[in-house]
């Protein structure tokens, strides 16, 4: 089935209408069967994130909207399995995004219950997902290409209509320093900018922990206690992990994070006393000069 004759019959909700328009800046994909209003917006987010890493194998997953986990690895099918590891609960029902081609050994991680995007497809692996009535997208267009068919978020609501250019920022050599006497190690640079990226495409105030190019924990829409619920979920994989925030931080976020034995704190900025804080728990902290805010 080709993008054009989807049709989507209701809204977010069911009592609430709905409808698909293709458009002149749309990528090109085609579907196995029809999807909703709310796994399409997923769908997007999903692509939006692992196109960040569209030249090395990715994974990650969406449940509700919201991004679950993510890992990258030497093989999809590796990444497939640390991205269940890491929030086996939601991968049961999620959507599943990858930047390489599904072959059979990663398709045997899936149910009915998931739908799975990906640029490509074995013929083995097509023939599992068809089998086991699993839906699935093809993903034609380059996701390199993928940031180029941004356009400016719009947001029409009764005080007015909001027009926002898309938020492009990529982290910039020249903004990205080591704010605290401790220094990170390559690999924790790597964790860093794997967590840093993975935050952007959260809600706000995100809270991304992460170890070996993968999540432990996501928390994102939370208005205060952030840290803490994602400490708490990650548990004792936070020791010598990755925090990220794509918000400035505060002292007390800092303390929770020397609780849960946080490594690394990755953050746009930080006052004088969060350095000296770092410092007084020998943390890394490295500030990327911008804030990372995608909605």
């Amino acid at each position: 089935m080709k993008a054009e004759d989807l049709c989507i019959v209701c809204g977010e909700n069911s009592h609430q209408t709905g409808r698909f328009e293709p458009n002149d800046k749309m990528i090109d994909y085609e579907l196995s069967d029809n999807l909703t209003y709310n796994e399409l917006i997923s769908i997007n987010k999903g692509l939006s994130l692992i196109s960040e890493f569209y030249d090395v194998k990715a994974i990650c997953t969406i449940n509700k909207g919201c991004i679950c986990a993510v890992a990258l690895a030497e093989s999809t099918a590796y990444a497939t399995q640390k991205v269940m590891d890491s929030n086996p609960v939601d991968f049961m029902s999620a959507i599943i995004v990858s930047s390489g081609e599904i072959d059979s050994e990663t398709a045997k991680f899936f149910k009915e219950s998931n739908i799975i995007v990906a640029p490509n497809y074995t013929k083995n692996a097509l023939e599992y997902l068809k089998t086991h009535n699993i839906k699935y997208v093809t993903i034609n267009t380059p996701l390199k290409d993928y940031k180029k068919y941004y356009s400016e978020k719009i947001t029409v609501t009764p005080i007015g209509t909001l027009i926002e250019e898309a938020n492009l920022s990529e982290l910039n050599k020249d903004t990205f320093k080591v704010d605290s006497k401790a220094k990170p190690s390559v690999e924790q640079i790597e964790d860093a900018v794997f967590a840093w990226k993975v935050a952007k495409h959260n809600n706000s105030q995100a809270i991304v922990i992460a170890k070996d190019l993968k999540t432990t924990a996501i928390a994102q829409g939370l208005q205060s206690a952030s840290v803490e619920f994602a400490l708490d979920y990650s548990c004792e994989m936070s020791k010598d992990a990755i925090l990220a925030s794509d918000m400035p931080i505060s002292v007390h976020d800092v303390n929770v994070a020397s609780q849960g034995r946080i490594g690394v704190i990755i953050i746009p900025s930080a006052s004088k006393e969060i350095v000296n804080l770092a410092d007084k728990y020998s943390m890394v902290l490295i500030t990327t000069g911008q804030t990372n805010i995608l909605h």
